[in-house]
């Protein structure tokens, strides 16, 4: 391995020290700009050791990797124009995800008012079948973080959130939809949660999230069984949070939204519940936490 001049680690809230770092130019503006995200804009790390490192939430935007080793590496996330060994990977990584996961072909080549009744047809029938398959798993088990990523419970909360907000909020125009259980994005704090009704620190049971998932999830089908090509273009007259651009957002891209966290928090999902029935106590490190 390469000498090792600088540590970093990447669990949240760490206060380990970061050394050895040459950054191509000063980047203290930047940093006190944006609370330090921007810290290690543009910086240069040379022959520093990243093994077990953890990047969460990152902007790795025209980020360069050389000479070096990605043995065990694990990525996720919005990939394009992914160049390995000169080799670009995106369009196998796309293909192999829509082969894993047929939903997302569909999700892409909806365009009616009846291709989103099927889309959400097969995301109900997707998630029954989840849901049933983590059925044989102790509770505990689904309150556990399989590698820091959210618990089954949690990955149910934030569907919630995302439904009350893309739904309740923009399509219906719901002054105060968010229902107290739903879990918003990481990066929100406790103020803003609360702002919404929202209490970050509230453990509630399976049995509790589902029942209020299903309100959920009739709330989307009661929007689309009575939709219309029509309605897929009728601009909502807000915008979804203070800091998002100003610009028309249709009921069609609102429901897209919608339909896009199904899929992909279901494939986290399904990815973590493979794990949790290999070994129940895989994330035990790791139980139901506030994600902000």
């Amino acid at each position: 391995m390469p000498f090792i001049v600088g540590s970093l680690s990447g669990k949240t809230g760490s206060n380990s020290a970061v050394v050895g770092l040459r950054p191509i130019r000063d980047n203290s503006a930047v940093a006190a700009d944006d609370g330090g995200a921007g810290a290690f804009r543009g910086a240069s790390f040379t022959g520093a050791d990243f093994t077990g490192a953890n990047f969460r939430d990152c902007d790795l935007r025209r980020v360069k990797i050389t000479d070096s080793w990605l043995v065990d590496v694990s990525l996720s996330g919005l990939v394009g124009n992914l160049v390995v060994n000169d080799v670009d990977v995106t369009a196998f990584v796309e293909g192999e995800l829509d082969r894993r996961h047929p939903e997302r072909v569909q999700l892409r080549e909806k365009r009616t008012a009846e291709d989103y009744r099927a889309m959400w047809d097969r995301i109900e029938r997707l998630w029954a079948e989840t849901v049933a398959r983590a059925g044989p798993l102790p509770e505990p088990a689904l309150h556990q973080r399989v590698d820091d990523e959210w618990s089954f419970v949690e990955t149910l909360r934030h569907l919630v959130f995302a439904t009350d907000k893309w739904a309740g909020y923009m399509i219906l125009n719901k002054p105060m939809p968010y229902h107290p259980l739903g879990l918003p994005q990481p990066g929100c704090t406790p103020a803003d949660a609360a702002a919404l009704g929202i209490d970050l620190d509230v453990r509630p049971s399976l049995a509790e999230v589902l029942n209020v998932r299903g309100t959920r999830m009739a709330m989307v089908r009661g929007i689309v069984d009575g939709l219309t090509d029509d309605d897929l273009e009728r601009v909502c007259p807000r915008l979804p949070a203070p800091g998002y651009p100003e610009e028309a957002r249709s009921v069609g891209l609102c429901l897209g939204v919608v339909m896009k966290e199904e899929c992909e928090h279901r494939r986290y999902a399904v990815r973590d519940l493979a794990a949790l029935e290999a070994d129940p106590g895989a994330g035990a490190a790791h139980r139901d936490a506030p994600p902000c």
